[in-house]
């Protein structure tokens, strides 16, 4: 491994990056769609059955299928790989989304409307907060799958570590697939962890102090 950092030390930082550039970009828009999606879904059960569907079908298809898919579409290169990621992102964001806005407590949404609440400020002041720990739930799950899939994106010219990985395999090199393997996870189990820490901060507190 020391032999590995003097003669890759200053390409593995620049893949690291790449790793986390496609990697935060993707989880981001799965957020950024999903969220919104499962709130509204809450408020349409017979779509949220269709559009679950559709999402589960879709986390079926293999990464490297749809990767490949990819290819007729966007071209090879980071824009196919950050697509196929986002797709990848959506069902446990979706899911936790729905989940944890259906579990809140209807009286404490009745009791909201009864304080002359809008059903936006109930969704913002009382529905997300309640919910939020289910849905950091779901990205925290997200963001691993997508850190650990998105090593397969340097198969199609993304770049990042999974470039060391598949180098070390074709050239029969362990010395590469471990100093691209070790990056990815630690990656993926920092980012969980500081999800988790984050998801601990949102999590609401009862009036005994006890956080729900």
């Amino acid at each position: 491994m020391i032999n590995f950092l003097n003669q890759h030390g200053s390409e593995l930082i620049i893949k690291t990056w790449e790793q986390i550039y496609i990697s935060a970009l993707a989880l981001f828009l799965g957020i950024l769609v999903a969220v919104p999606l499962g709130i509204i879904l809450t408020r349409y059960e017979k779509t949220a059955k269709y559009v679950m569907s559709i999402s589960s079908m879709l986390q079926t298809i293999p990464s490297l299928a749809l990767l490949t898919l990819m290819i007729p579409i966007f071209g090879i290169g980071k824009l196919p790989s950050i697509v196929a990621l986002f797709i990848y992102s959506l069902l446990p964001i979706l899911r936790n989304t729905y989940i944890g806005m259906n579990k809140v407590n209807k009286n404490l949404i009745d009791a909201a409307k009864g304080l002359g609440m809008t059903t936006a400020q109930s969704i913002f002041k009382v529905e997300i907060p309640m919910a939020m720990p289910i849905i950091m739930a779901g990205v925290r799950l997200s963001a691993v799958y997508v850190i650990s899939w998105s090593t397969l994106a340097s198969y199609i010219g993304a770049g990042g570590l999974g470039d060391f990985i598949f180098n070390g395999l074709n050239l029969y090199n362990p010395a590469l697939i471990i100093g691209g393997t070790i990056p990815v996870s630690i990656l993926a189990i920092l980012t969980d962890y500081l999800l988790g820490k984050f998801e601990k901060k949102v999590t609401p507190v009862t009036k005994s102090g006890v956080k729900k």
